[in-house]
């Protein structure tokens, strides 16, 4: 009965620069062999050309380029999850969410445009198999890329996350989704236009002008302030409470509001943040 009287939410996380510190690309690349430049070089040559939505440009690599699609089997991709450094406390990010806010339960599902094999292997032990959603291939018997089977990428996590909403029977407004970049703007957009909520966790301002708020932190746990903030309605000292209870003192805690001035002088762009305090 009092699981029923709880309060129900879908949070959804992007992966890479989400919930790690390095992009999947760049740790493949260096797994064949491949320069950062030399990846970067291909993955701006896609974005010129608009061959592929925000976020799978690295599917296209491991479906089209040849030192890709004939190098990369199915356990280079397992690997390089074993090479991800993720950020710290997502195990105690996905307790927390799961049974530790009294009157909320939280389902903690991962979307992401990077291969499901990297996401599971990376998260395994942390987050279980059938909450991780990535870009799924087929594969021949020796392990090689044949296609692709579904990229959730750009309007790919829209469709994902409506499917969960529907299958959890959980309202949009209960829809919390957290993410880094350009690749999460169309389903930020979708969650805030449906009442969700939705978290940046970088400072890039394609992402910070569409979500709701922004924190900034190496640690996974701070993600979880404003949801307590704003959904569950604690006060600064219970969250405290909660993060020394797993063994973490809060040290710094700014919250400021940022104004993108753009300034033309001279025939010269100039762009200056201006921060006022909030609190």
């Amino acid at each position: 009965m009092a699981n029923k009287q709880r309060k129900h939410y879908l949070f959804a996380s992007d992966f890479d620069q989400t919930l790690t510190f390095n992009d999947t690309g760049y740790v493949l690349s260096e797994l064949l062999g491949i320069s950062t430049e030399e990846f970067e070089r291909r993955i701006r040559g896609m974005a010129k050309l608009n061959l592929v939505q925000q976020g799978a440009e690295l599917s296209y690599l491991l479906l089209h380029d040849p030192d890709f699609r004939t190098r990369v089997r199915k356990e280079h991709l397992y690997e390089v999850g074993k090479r991800i450094r993720l950020k710290e406390n997502i195990k105690q990010v996905y307790d927390i969410l799961n049974r530790r806010i009294d009157g909320f339960h939280f389902d903690f599902y991962v979307l992401s445009a990077a291969p499901v094999e990297v996401i599971k292997s990376a998260l395994e032990g942390v987050v279980p198999d059938d909450h991780i959603f990535g870009t799924e291939f087929k594969y021949s018997a020796s392990g090689e890329i044949e296609s692709l089977v579904r990229a959730t990428a750009g309007y790919g996590k829209v469709e994902r996350l409506d499917q969960l909403q529907e299958e959890l029977g959980v309202p949009a407004d209960h829809v919390v989704y957290v993410g880094d970049g350009s690749s999460d703007i169309h389903v930020m957009l979708h969650v805030n236009r449906h009442d969700g909520f939705t978290i940046a966790v970088s400072e890039s301002k394609k992402v910070t002008q569409i979500a709701k708020r922004t924190v900034l932190s190496e640690n996974a746990l701070a993600t979880l302030v404003p949801i307590l903030e704003e959904i569950a309605g604690w006060t600064r000292p219970k969250i405290r409470q909660l993060f020394e209870s797993y063994g973490f003192l809060i040290q710094g805690w700014e919250s400021v509001q940022t104004d993108w001035v753009t300034l033309r002088a001279s025939g010269a762009v100039v762009e200056k943040a201006v921060a006022a305090e909030a609190n």
